[in-house]
């Protein structure tokens, strides 16, 4: 019974054929059909002004170098609150829980950040690994040690996403299978347990958009570094 809660995290196929393909490319179809019109109806109004709103918090401590990324950034964004927040809905498949995916995000945007930095300012991402006024004797091991932390960030972008949803999505079917057995049994701790469940649930869905903007802030952070 227990190693039946992670069958939601598998893959799903079909006839053979992997389907996480079309959970990644299905929520686009929800996004409004760009119009040639400055405002054309209030969803459009509000998608454009909450867009706006978080890449001017993201590109502002950034300089004019880093404002590049700026459609790259709020595109992820954007696509990993939609993809974390359709996972929610019964029946479907968060491609988020999926290490693999999460890692073929974070490691070629932080590679990216790293390269920038070596290009433009060798001199400067080179004197990261070693903070000023370090004792001598403890220079070699400053440098072993950040550099093993320059590596892990990577995995740990992709480890935080896809532990903070994994375990969102268990403890909600653990408890939604607790209801279930304890509704004809114990009728009033079946309610009580169904109220912690729909306040799970809101707490998932804040969950579902903080750690979509912590992956993508990491990143500018990433950035801000090397530029």
């Amino acid at each position: 019974m227990a190693m039946s809660f992670f069958d939601q995290f598998a893959s799903p196929s079909y006839l053979g054929i992997p389907l996480i393909a079309i959970a990644i490319a299905l929520p686009w179809v929800l996004f409004p059909t760009p119009s040639s019109r400055w405002i054309n109806n209030r969803l459009t109004t509000i998608q454009g002004w909450v867009i706006n709103r978080f890449t001017n918090q993201l590109m502002l401590p950034l300089n004019i170098g880093g404002h590049k990324w700026a459609l790259l950034l709020a595109s992820l964004m954007v696509f990993l609150i939609t993809i974390n927040m359709l996972g929610l809905l019964p029946y479907t498949f968060t491609p988020t829980t999926q290490l693999s995916l999460n890692m073929g995000f974070a490691v070629p945007l932080w590679l990216a950040t790293v390269i920038i930095g070596m290009r433009n300012q060798p001199t400067v991402a080179l004197g990261h690994l070693l903070p000023e006024g370090t004792p001598i004797p403890l220079i070699p091991v400053l440098i072993i040690i950040e550099t093993i932390s320059l590596f892990i960030r990577p995995l740990a972008l992709g480890v935080r996403l896809t532990a903070n949803l994994t375990a969102g999505h268990l403890l909600i079917q653990l408890i939604a299978t607790a209801v279930f057995v304890l509704l004809p049994m114990m009728p009033t701790v079946a309610i009580l347990t169904a109220t912690v469940l729909f306040l799970l649930t809101l707490l998932e869905v804040a969950v579902a958009m903080i750690q979509a903007y912590v992956f993508v802030l990491l990143l500018s952070l990433y950035l801000q570094e090397n530029v």
